[in-house]
């Protein structure tokens, strides 16, 4: 028997996602650039995919763990930390990468770069009294696990 449970809104982005090559093109974030980041549950194990926005610090990829302005991280965040190899989808690509969290004071040049193209995040540090943190991961393009003669090199902050 299906399951009734009607989607999250993560999924159904995710679903839109995977259905148009990387390109949103429905509700709030249509048009708009994400990422899929898929971790392994600090807690559990279990895969874990969520879609998030993104921008780039050279060759490297950047997100805030922002959780929309909450005060508190968002799973994946802690997911990383535990279990930092990670599974990144941008557009039709996918490839495995190794998350870091970046420290000060590359953390706070991260994060300001990345809310001055995204002015929501400089909005979301201003309304919380906890610091985000800016994550760095690098890794090889790619499905299967990373080696170098899967191709170019790819970080994720």
């Amino acid at each position: 028997m299906a399951d009734a449970r009607p989607k999250s809104f993560n999924e159904r982005v995710i679903d839109d996602f995977r259905a148009h090559d990387g390109q949103i093109t429905s509700g709030p974030f249509a048009g708009r650039s994400l990422l899929l980041l898929t971790t392994k549950g600090a807690k559990t194990g279990d895969e874990r995919t969520s879609p998030l926005a993104y921008s780039r610090d050279g060759d490297r990829l950047v997100v805030v763990a922002s959780k929309g302005g909450a005060p508190t991280n968002p799973a994946w965040y802690h997911n990383i930390r535990t279990h930092p190899d990670v599974t990144v989808e941008i557009g039709p690509e996918r490839f495995r990468a190794h998350a870091t969290v970046a420290a000060e004071p590359e953390r706070r040049r991260l994060y300001d770069q990345h809310a001055a193209k995204m002015p929501a995040f400089a909005d979301y540090e201003n309304a919380l009294s906890a610091r985000k943190r800016a994550l760095r991961a690098e890794g090889l393009a790619g499905i299967e696990p990373a080696t170098p003669a899967l191709g170019r090199r790819r970080s994720i902050h």
